[in-house]
């Protein structure tokens, strides 16, 4: 399928490795020129040379932190116009809520909700104006489900849900679309850092939590990146113009409920 996307330019946040790179790539091969942002240079670096290897899309970096303000300006000073924008940041520690104060809850609110929101502001008018955009916010299956050692997680994007609920009906007659994507486990170095925490907590062995995580999940299997990064790049596409404000769960079928 032609996604109808071809020459668009994205910016793809916290995307040298994971869901975003997984995002970063497939928007590539599907024709978007990309600008890409992640802390690491070296990590940043290498994913970028692997996509125009791959791809022969533009890509240009930006080896800064998204969830603050310099960072931000940096990325979007180097995007300049920009069609498609994918919302993404790591998410905050596990932990037992008793040990967070005030401090660990700004830091989650801000790298998951404030930063979303500032980006989608810096950006959407001017999509508006072109009659064309698309913005997709990586969160969570646990804003649906919520887990809970991921509270500070759980808080900080339900925060986001309920902000894009209202924005996305309020810019969707200008040709702009929100969404969510809500990923459940998928094999990332967040997830294995998590069946890490679990097992210093349990005294278990991560491998044989690992095992049991995945056959509790009805596809009895982690999820792929790449399936992640093929379904953002549908929501980003022309024929996804009519699907806004929505949470997209993709998790194998983890989520138990019918609506």
């Amino acid at each position: 399928m032609d996604l109808g996307i071809t020459g668009r330019k994205a910016i793809v946040c916290a995307a040298s490795k994971g869901l975003g790179r997984a995002c970063a790539m497939s928007l590539a091969t599907n024709g978007v020129d990309l600008v890409m942002n992640a802390r690491g240079a070296d990590a940043l670096e290498a994913t970028a040379a692997e996509i125009r290897e791959r791809t022969g899309r533009a890509v240009t970096t930006v080896a800064c932190d998204i969830t603050t303000a310099e960072g931000r300006k940096q990325v979007l000073d180097a995007a300049g116009e920009v069609d498609i924008l994918v919302n993404n940041a790591g998410g905050p520690p596990p932990g037992d809520f008793r040990e967070w104060g005030e401090a660990e809850w700004i830091k989650a609110v801000t790298a998951n909700m404030i930063t979303p929101i500032e980006l989608i502001r810096a950006v959407v008018d001017g999509m508006g104006e072109r009659r064309f955009g698309r913005i997709v916010n990586i969160t969570s299956s646990a804003v649906k489900a919520p887990i809970a050692e991921l509270g500070l997680s759980n808080g900080a994007r339900t925060g986001l849900t309920g902000f894009v609920a209202g924005t996305a009906r309020a810019v969707a007659p200008t040709g702009v679309t929100i969404n969510n994507i809500l990923p459940g486990r998928f094999d990332t170095d967040r997830l294995r850092g998590n069946f890490e925490f679990n097992a210093k907590k349990t005294g278990r062995d991560p491998a044989e939590i690992a095992k049991n995580a995945a056959a509790a999940i009805p596809a009895r299997r982690f999820g792929d990146p790449h399936e992640f990064g093929e379904l953002c790049a549908f929501l980003c596409s022309v024929q996804a113009g009519y699907i806004t404000g929505q949470n997209l769960l993709i998790d194998g079928g983890s989520f138990p409920g019918t609506m």
